[in-house]
């Protein structure tokens, strides 16, 4: 336990801990939407986009940025809203992130970091961006929230009263974008899909309203994250599989939730 409060890795954690609360507050909207797979979609992105920048010489983190813009500005030109847009995002970050990462040994290292999600090589940099992403997500949100929930409950709104719905969805599609190409760099691909999915997930069956799903979307991926973190860093474990087992292991808090809400009703 004497390693938990080793100075080399506290930077690690709360960068990890900051990208986990930012990723998984754009997951509830995400799952609002029916567009949970944009997360998967955006991470495999943004990792193609930081195995390129290696290989061109640029930063990786401002080249996984860069492509995670790119993502959104494809879905704009698309037009198209659902999950079918981010499955082809999801195929060609994929398959463009692999076939990157064979072509030299450092991108090999990052192309293994994306999938294992080394973070314990987080530093000053990935710091730096988790806290920016988590600040963004958590200014932007909020102004945002009022406009996406009128979207998804009254889509018809918006348009009859002569305002335009396309600023507030390029911004949450930037928002998300940002959180999730953090999230990626920082703790790994799958990782990031994990704390958009599951959290959301199990607050949806609790949470009687949407500030409290807030707040239990956000408790629950802190504590999966932080219990994560202490199991893999211990024993010595990568932790991205780790992060991905934990809250795996929380997905029967939605079926106690379901069934205690059978059990009022059937009252």
């Amino acid at each position: 336990m004497e390693i938990l409060f080793d100075p080399l890795f506290r930077v690690p954690l709360v960068a990890g801990l900051a990208a986990a609360l930012a990723v998984a507050s754009v997951g509830l909207y995400l799952r609002l939407r029916a567009e949970w797979l944009a997360a998967l979609g955006f991470a495999h992105l943004a990792g193609a986009g930081g195995v390129a920048g290696l290989l061109i010489g640029a930063p990786p983190l401002a080249a996984a940025l860069g492509a995670s813009v790119l993502a959104v500005a494809i879905k704009g030109a698309l037009r198209r809203s659902g999950n079918d847009v981010y499955a082809w995002l999801i195929l060609f970050g994929w398959s463009a992130m692999l076939v990157g990462a064979s072509m030299t040994h450092h991108a090999k290292l990052l192309g293994d970091a994306l999938v294992d999600g080394q973070l314990y090589f987080a530093g000053p940099a990935e710091l730096t961006a988790a806290a920016t992403a988590a600040a963004i997500t958590a200014l932007l949100l909020p102004l945002l929230s009022r406009r996406l929930l009128r979207h998804h409950l009254f889509p018809g709104h918006d348009p009859a009263n002569g305002r335009p719905q396309w600023p507030v969805i390029l911004g949450f599609d930037l928002v998300t974008a940002l959180a999730v190409a953090v999230a990626a760099l920082v703790m790994g691909v799958m990782a990031a899909f994990a704390l958009v999915f599951i959290p959301s997930w199990i607050a949806f069956a609790f949470a009687g309203g949407w500030r409290r799903a807030v707040v239990w979307t956000l408790g629950i991926a802190a504590i999966g994250y932080t219990a994560a973190y202490v199991l893999a860093i211990t024993a010595d474990l990568p932790f991205a599989p780790v992060l991905v087992a934990v809250l795996t292991a929380m997905a029967p808090l939605r079926l106690a939730a379901g069934h205690r809400t059978a059990t009022r009703r059937q009252a």
